[in-house]
């Protein structure tokens, strides 16, 4: 499947002319950026949200400080993705 993407895009990309297609190109890889960053941001909060959870089952009375913590490391993981959402919108 992917290599009929492939195939296709490059049959686009030789009909247009350079500077559209550079244009068209540009736009396809910032959009398959963006949803990598954003694959790799659901993973990493899901991570952290089910860890978390499993360091409070195991003990409750520690409760406060993994929840802090997961919600700082959240934080980070959102900075670090807008940060590459940000550089391939500068890329388009």
């Amino acid at each position: 499947m992917l290599n009929a993407l492939l195939t296709a895009v490059q049959e686009a990309g030789g009909a247009l002319s350079p500077e559209a297609a550079k244009n068209y190109l540009s736009m396809l890889g910032s959009g398959l950026s963006i949803g990598l960053v954003v694959i790799g941001v659901g993973l990493g909060i899901g991570r952290i949200g089910g860890s978390a959870a499993e360091g409070i089952s195991r003990q409750p009375e520690a409760a406060g400080t993994i929840q802090t913590a997961a919600i700082i490391l959240a934080a980070l993981i959102e900075g670090v993705a807008l940060f590459g959402l940000v550089i391939t919108i500068l890329y388009m």
